[in-house]
């Protein structure tokens, strides 16, 4: 089999169901298998998914499980020479996978690989092309210094070496998954594509940024307006910050911490004076 397809869904039924049509579509000719797995969604996405979508194999969690643990579990089932790693708040085109499937094909040191995204208004999203947050650039783009972090310099229609791969859409091969292993699942979400994306390179395969653009709901699939998702974020970037630089002298260590400490308090203040209405 070619193609594993892997989504994880959480209350987001209408666009889950227009992600399928697209992935259905962009599958046509090619050996491919479909993995929904519900994070106990409360809409109807789960009954939706068994009526109109019956090629679809799907997880029934009782709980949410969060992202990383989620995908693990259809990653484990699958059978596909690559895997794709999908939100569905995504649309990808009829060629996307066809285009993908050949860059990989054609380069075996390749071990994962992103696109182009694009939000509803056609504007390309920067973090389709991102670099490793290591101690200096995570800390320059906490101070809104964002240029190395988002890669800028790379062209957007030309395939390009990259270091981090969006979980967004993520295509990965698995025989490199075998090599380092899968998602990190003390992630519950967001960081785990990054912690992932590092380790690939570590374990001496290439990231590529591909020039095939898809449509990003970005946000659509969490809720960005609550305390739990500021935890959850800023959690993630010190589970990846310690995991891999906790080795470093104090004298670079601190100086993020706090710079991730005091960025999750203007969020919070933030939250606490939308919701005040102040």
């Amino acid at each position: 089999m070619k193609l594993s397809v892997v989504i994880v869904s959480y209350n987001v039924r209408s666009y889950l169901e227009e992600c399928l049509k697209s992935v259905q579509k962009a599958l046509e000719g090619i050996e491919g298998e479909v993995f929904v797995v519900d994070n106990h969604s409360d809409d109807d996405s789960v009954e939706i998914v068994r009526q109109e979508y019956p090629w679809v194999n799907l997880i029934l969690n009782l709980e949410n499980l969060g992202f990383a643990k989620a995908n693990n579990q259809a990653i484990r089932r699958a059978q596909g020479e690559y895997v794709l790693l999908l939100n569905p708040d995504t649309v990808v085109r009829q060629d996307t996978f066809r285009g993908v499937l050949a860059f990989m094909d054609e380069h075996p040191k390749a071990g994962g690989a992103g696109v182009m995204m694009c939000y509803e208004d056609g504007s390309r999203a920067p973090e389709s092309r991102r670099a490793v947050p290591t101690p200096w650039v995570a800390a320059r783009k906490m101070l809104g210094f964002t240029k190395r972090y988002y890669m800028s310099d790379l062209p957007w229609d030309q395939p390009c070496r990259i270091e981090v791969v969006s979980g967004a859409f993520c295509l990965l091969r698995h025989q490199a998954l075998k090599t380092v292993g899968l998602l990190d699942e003390d992630f519950f979400m967001y960081g785990e594509d990054i912690d992932l994306s590092y380790r690939l390179l570590k374990g001496g395969w290439e990231n590529w940024y591909l020039p095939y653009p898809i449509i990003h709901y970005k946000g659509k699939s969490t809720l960005k307006s609550d305390y739990r998702y500021v935890h959850i974020f800023y959690q993630a970037m010190l589970i990846f910050f310690q995991k891999h630089y906790s080795h470093l002298s104090f004298v670079y260590t601190i100086p993020v911490k706090m710079a991730i400490y005091f960025r999750a308090s203007i969020a919070l203040v933030d939250i606490l004076r939308k919701k005040l209405h102040l």
